[in-house]
């Protein structure tokens, strides 16, 4: 009898050995030296019954303490609909694995295309792949199609008013690529686009990298700046909060080559450390830079609509030297996750999310000032996310472990020397929420 999800049976494992030549499991491992092996008996629980996994795993799970959050930096507590869980379990949609077998692979084709098709419409791009790890290194991606674009110019800027932990990924690659990754410092808390310009000026840049909205929340202007990179045969990439394109003007709007950015906004619930999905988008000119897989609609034989791998360089399956990326794996699953949430949702839909999220951060933000522990660092527009200097007596690390004691999860740290907090709103923040975390605040400062 075979048993498609366990071990091989003792049957098995002597067919393979017999295949091989080999007697014994013994003889297999034979050059490997003693004190390399493990000797004993693995501290292992005996089986469970079903009902007793569910139980333990429960239990692990009721350790986990629900906050109600009003943090961001990447990560935001935006509702999923319902019917998103149900369509994502749908066994047309299930693999896991690359669709070579177009025949077989259609519901995995198609929401790949669809997701490629909403993502190009909200970034104002013509092309979207299917997709990148994270943000993070869809960012870092950008970056080498910059400087693969470029051929001979291995400088590329980047806003160091980018998220620290994308920042990070970005440098990483940077160094083991030899591209020489050059940071724009900020001024009044946007990217100094007179810095940028005086460093286009040098001749020598593959791309200019920004973030919108940034990482303090704020929203910044791109004027111009899509210009001044071209005239310097430099490309614009723009790294952007999903669920934010709903509402901002969008990247291909600001004459952009390439978006980047997470789409964990769109409708993908907040997990611990993920999985998430990064998107990348650009134009038709790019398209032999870009990484990831892209899939295209066409005709079968009997001229109905079908769908199928296209335009993907197999140097990044059989000659990763040559390749554009080593990234060939992408986040299906999330794909149709972000395909379904944004189907179901619209523009209208997507509008409201950020219309409600807007309204629930100014409140937070004059709320909180209102308590006199906070104040304003910039005077710049944001959406649902925004930083302010704390100044109350209670020191900043103590107030949020009080906080997190009390049940919120109270922004994020962006500056522990000037006391710098990024808070965020969503949808998910009540009124009522937002009322009993001042009043928290208030008690506690």
């Amino acid at each position: 009898m075979s048993y498609k999800y366990f071990p091989h049976t003792q049957q098995d494992i002597s067919e393979m050995l017999k295949v091989i030549g080999v007697g014994s499991l013994e003889e297999l491992y034979a050059e490997i030296p003693e004190e390399l092996k493990f000797v004993g008996e693995l501290d292992m629980p005996s089986a469970k019954s079903e009902i007793e996994v569910r139980e333990i795993i429960e239990g692990m799970a009721a350790r986990n303490k629900q906050l109600v959050c009003f943090a961001g930096c990447g990560t935001y507590n935006h509702y999923t609909p319902s019917v998103i869980p149900y369509i994502a379990s749908r066994s047309e949609f299930s693999t896991s694995y690359t669709p070579y077998q177009a025949e077989i692979s259609q519901g995995t084709l198609q929401y790949i295309f669809e997701y490629q098709s909403m993502m190009a419409e909200l970034t104002g791009l013509e092309i979207s792949n299917a997709s990148m790890y994270d943000g993070a290194t869809a960012t870092a991606e950008a970056m080498m199609m910059c400087v693969a674009a470029a051929k001979k110019r291995r400088k590329v800027l980047i806003s160091s008013t980018f998220n620290p932990d994308v920042l990070r990924v970005v440098r990483t690659y940077a160094k083991y690529h030899g591209v020489e990754l050059v940071e724009v410092p900020a001024k009044d808390g946007v990217t100094d686009k007179a810095a940028i310009n005086e460093l286009l000026a040098g001749g020598d840049v593959a791309g200019v990298m920004v973030a919108q909205p940034n990482y303090f929340g704020n929203i910044e202007d791109f004027s111009g700046l899509a210009d001044a990179c071209h005239a310097e045969k430099a490309l614009l990439v723009i790294n952007s909060v999903a669920s934010a394109l709903g509402v901002l003007k969008s990247p291909g709007e600001w004459g952009a080559d390439i978006a980047c950015g997470d789409a964990q906004s769109l409708g993908i619930p907040m997990g611990y450390g993920g999985p998430y999905i990064g998107y990348l988008c650009t134009t038709s000119a790019l398209i032999r830079k870009m990484p990831g897989r892209l899939v295209g609609a066409t005709t079968d034989a009997e001229g109905k609509r079908c769908f199928v791998l296209t335009m993907q360089a197999r140097e990044q399956h059989i000659r990763r030297e040559k390749a554009t990326s080593n990234i060939c794996t992408a986040q299906g699953f999330m794909c149709l996750y972000v395909a379904s949430y944004l189907s179901l949702m619209g523009p209208k839909g997507l509008r409201e999310v950020n219309q409600l999220s807007y309204e629930a951060a100014h409140y937070l933000q004059d709320a909180l000032i209102g308590t006199g522990a906070f104040e304003k660092v910039h005077e710049v527009p944001f959406l649902n996310e925004f930083t302010l200097r704390y100044t109350g007596k209670t020191p900043l690390n103590e107030l949020r472990k009080k906080l997190t004691a009390e049940g919120y999860l109270a922004g994020v740290v962006a500056n522990e020397a000037e006391q710098l907090v990024v808070f965020a709103a969503t949808e998910q923040n009540s009124q009522q929420q937002i009322d009993a975390f001042v009043a928290a605040v208030a008690k506690l400062v």
